[in-house]
């Protein structure tokens, strides 16, 4: 199968590419702002589906550069949507559990999104509904931190079910390769809910404890994704089964 890959310089398109063959321009090669890359990408390599996993993912660097993060994550899908629809191709996009305010955690695929929290969370809300616009599409959304952790800190007061990249990523990967099998529009690919704290003890035992107070961004308390539909589906293709139940 030939899958084209957006973003495959960054950190989940780098650890996909260990998992899966794809194919995976550079941004010289493939720029999402620039459209006309995007359709000679399509017309050189004929690809039979395409994963958009290129982002602006700096949080807290979005609220002082909101142009580059609307023109990477909102213009830059849109192009992708548009290329796609051309070419009648289906559409598996990355996006965020930012795309929910964050209170109460626990989030199912289908409850209500926003209001959004940050300046990043509304590109990628947006993004998303962008992408609905396709006949065929996957929203798989997601979030993953380095193999290690990066920060001498971790706040103990968000709670998520994001996980390591290369615990994230072959999930991922996973769901592209049964993409034809899964009868959804929308999937959560995550772990356990934990704090964000423990989530770094994990690979960092001498993190110290933060909060997010200290952020120059509002964030959320509880992040949390519900993962059953996932588990369920990865259920029955380990049980060989033709038909996944909704």
């Amino acid at each position: 199968m030939s899958v084209l890959l957006t973003g495959g310089r960054g950190r989940l398109g780098t650890e996909l590419q260990k998992h899966l063959s794809l194919i995976a321009p550079s941004s010289q090669e493939l720029d999402i702002t620039r459209p006309d890359t995007i359709q000679q990408a399509l017309i050189s390599h004929n690809p039979v589906l395409l994963v958009h996993a290129a982002a602006y993912t700096n949080v807290s660097g979005a609220e002082t550069d909101k142009a580059s993060c609307w023109r990477v994550n909102v213009e830059g899908t849109r192009n992708i949507v548009r290329a796609a629809l051309d070419h009648s191709l289906p559409l598996i996009y990355i996006s965020t559990d930012y795309v929910f305010w964050g209170d109460s955690g626990g989030y199912k695929e289908d409850d209500p999104l926003g209001p959004v929290r940050n300046y990043y969370a509304l590109s990628k809300l947006v993004a998303e509904e962008l992408v609905r616009i396709l006949p065929k599409h996957l929203v798989i959304r997601t979030s993953f931190r380095p193999v290690a952790w990066p920060y001498p800190t971790a706040f103990s007061d968000i709670y998520t079910s994001q996980d390591y990249i290369d615990i994230i990523a072959p999930e991922v990967a996973l769901a592209i390769t049964n993409y034809q099998n899964i009868p959804f529009k929308t999937l959560h690919i995550a772990t356990e809910r934990k704090s964000v704290f423990e989530l770094a003890k994990r690979r960092r035992p001498d993190v110290l404890e933060g909060s997010k107070q200290s952020a120059n961004v509002s964030l959320p308390d509880d992040i949390s994704l519900d993962v059953s539909r996932w588990n369920d589906i990865k259920k029955n293709l380990k049980e060989g089964s033709k038909e996944i139940r909704n």
